[in-house]
């Protein structure tokens, strides 16, 4: 009689089974099925897509790029080719042998064919009444999605602790370094001296004079304050880690109760540089265009710690834009998901590899000269990649000592330091592929030295 009992239940069991397994089945296919009907029904996002189809399509004989905002042809309406440095031509196919080797810019497009191979994964479509309104539901000018997707970013580089800190977005490095200033400036017993350690990026500089604000001054270089009587006085030190344009690690070089800092960690990224250990400073700022290479697209983010300075910092914001386009933060809502697909290490991994093809290429030909050198940062162990790694950077510092018709570098005094440096910062491929035939030449041969812009 159990012997009974147990094969009735094993025979409903497997029924049960079977029914459920037949359900998910054919359910599945059925929303398959769906899924394509729909797909084949696309309305208004066609002639978006089939626009932005066409003009990813045009070659320009893979030394430029068409874009749907660039001129276009009367007659045809297709798009000009726009050209890289050196090429010419409807198509960009003509070379221009006599042309200089301009590694004066900053442009990150060396991320490009990254994005071309991930085309379908980060294309946006916007729709004619994709929010409208001056706020989000919530009456914020932040997307809480891409904010979580951006903290979530962060957890995967392993560059920054983010919990328990406020986040702020800004339209590119100016904005939010303005606002942090600001914010660091109000209600304090006597205007603030704004420094930055030598080597030091010219916009803290430019920016700081422009404003032209009674509450803050520039003062130069944060290290000739470092034993001044000045440092008893508000001070408000921008610290750039890595440092724009060595590449260093860095930290405050003043301390004290006085004394501010804002941390600018636009190339705190695996691809730029070894990460010893997640970013915990008050004030941390990122960019986008040095993460995924969208410079254009003029969307940073801060994380703060203390409450009143982000609400000051919100303030600035609100009123200089009434908060970030909502077209770049889709665009980077869109990038972010694109990065975070698989296990999220793949943008991280692909422009470190590109880095080091590129940095060895560079220091092989330099290291033939007995009159030129390359900075040298010691290897570090990377909380990202857990081992020890060389430092890579975007930005190759050659001691120069003439001048050239073949290379158009940075001049080192842009930087406060002495113009026997040369900043070069190489882009494209383009770019890079002209830079070490001349580079070459300027070694080897002894021809010129590097002409400075």
């Amino acid at each position: 009689m159990e012997k009974k009992k147990v094969t009735r239940c094993c025979y409903s069991l497997c029924l049960l089974t079977s029914v459920g397994l037949n359900i998910y089945f054919v359910s599945n296919q059925y929303l398959k099925s769906e899924w394509k009907i729909n797909q084949n029904k696309l309305s208004w996002s066609q002639e978006a897509a089939a626009e932005a189809e066409a003009v990813a399509l045009i070659s320009c004989s893979g030394h430029g790029r068409a874009y749907l905002d660039g001129l276009s042809d009367f007659v045809d309406g297709k798009p000009f080719c726009e050209c890289n440095t050196c090429y010419g031509g409807h198509d960009c196919s003509i070379f221009s042998t006599d042309c200089a080797a301009d590694v004066d810019s900053g442009d990150p497009l060396f991320l490009e064919p990254f994005w071309m191979q991930h085309a379908a994964s980060s294309a946006v479509v916007v729709a004619g009444w994709h929010r409208m309104s001056y706020t989000f539901y919530d009456h914020s000018f932040v997307s809480q999605e891409l904010e979580n997707h951006i903290r979530r970013v962060h957890s995967i580089a392993r560059n920054a602790i983010t919990k328990g800190k406020y986040i702020i977005f800004g339209g590119g490095s100016t904005q939010l370094l303005g606002a942090a200033v600001y914010a660091l400036s109000m209600n304090l017993s006597s205007p603030a001296s704004v420094v930055a350690a030598a080597p030091a990026y010219p916009l803290y500089k430019s920016q700081t004079d422009f404003f032209q604000n009674t509450n803050f001054e520039y003062e130069g270089d944060s290290s000739l304050l470092k034993n001044s009587s000045k440092t008893k006085t508000n001070i408000i030190e921008f610290v750039t880690s890595p440092n724009n344009p060595d590449g260093n690690l860095r930290e405050a070089v003043l301390k004290g109760a006085s004394v501010r800092a804002i941390y600018d960690h636009a190339y705190y990224w695996p691809h730029f540089t070894a990460i010893p250990s997640p970013a915990n400073e008050d004030i941390m700022i990122f960019t986008i265009s040095k993460l995924t290479g969208h410079a254009g697209s003029r969307f940073r983010w801060a994380f703060v710690k203390d409450e009143d300075v982000y609400q000051n910092m919100q303030k600035y914001i609100s009123v200089a834009e009434m908060g970030i386009s909502r077209e770049a933060q889709l665009r980077a809502l869109k990038l972010m998901k694109a990065i975070l697909q698989g296990n999220g290490t793949d943008i991280f991994d692909y422009a470190y590899k590109k880095m080091s093809d590129r940095w060895k290429k560079l220091s092989q030909i330099v290291s033939l000269s007995k009159r030129f050198t390359l900075q040298e940062i010691p290897p570090q162990f990377c909380n990202f990649f857990e081992k020890v790694r060389d430092h890579l950077q975007k930005r190759t510092q050659i001691a120069i000592q003439s001048s050239s018709r073949n290379i158009i570098g940075r001049a080192g005094s842009i930087f406060n330091v002495e113009d026997r440096h040369v900043r070069l910062t190489i882009k494209s491929d383009d770019d890079f592929n002209l830079s070490p035939h001349h580079l070459k030449k300027l070694v080897v041969t002894g021809e010129d030295g590097a002409r400075t812009m």
